[in-house]
């Protein structure tokens, strides 16, 4: 299968019992088959040719899948229960299932140790710190947090402590 190959289907977006997924909608079997490679589900989602976003499959308990969406797709597709969602799906084979924010690359760059550390997190991990790190607009905002997520690794020796680097965050922001 080629990495560019997408499938397209139409699902319908449901309201999770499940507080943590929020709203989802089920992929079908078939596209989830072709597209999950060992524990690999990592996929870049279209919704409505007009949001493009990396996600995972998560299971759904019974040998199905499904996909989040989070509240700001939702209100930007003014998307509500039941709503038709027009489908493409793809293989994310980027190196981290996210993007690496440009600030945060530098910090990495000039970093042997912080660089080192980073690299050693699991995948989930990796993708958090990076979520941290490019979740917010400013290019200032994303150098602060990307160089208090590099030396909270260093204080740490590599552990993340999320209550810790919390507060390093707020204390960042000046």
């Amino acid at each position: 299968m080629p990495d560019t190959e997408t499938y397209q289907f139409t699902s319908s977006l449901e309201i999770s019992t499940n507080k943590l997924w929020g709203a989802h909608f089920a992929v079908p079997d078939l596209v989830s088959g072709i597209l999950i490679d060992g524990e690999d589900r990592r996929v870049i989602c279209t919704l409505n040719e007009k949001v493009e976003y990396q996600c995972a499959m998560l299971p759904r308990g019974d040998g199905s899948f499904l996909i989040t969406v989070n509240k700001k797709i939702r209100e930007q597709l003014k998307l509500q229960a039941g709503s038709t969602l027009r489908v493409s799906l793809k293989k994310d084979t980027s190196e981290y299932g996210l993007p690496m924010p440009e600030e945060m690359a530098e910090v990495l760059a000039q970093d042997d140790e912080g660089n080192k550390l980073f690299h050693a997190l699991t995948p989930g991990k990796i993708r958090t710190l990076l979520y941290i790190a490019g979740n917010v607009k400013s290019s200032e905002k994303r150098i602060s947090r990307s160089i208090a997520i590099v030396e909270h690794l260093k204080e740490t020796k590599g552990k993340i402590d999320f209550k810790m680097l919390n507060i390093k965050l707020k204390e960042s922001q000046v």
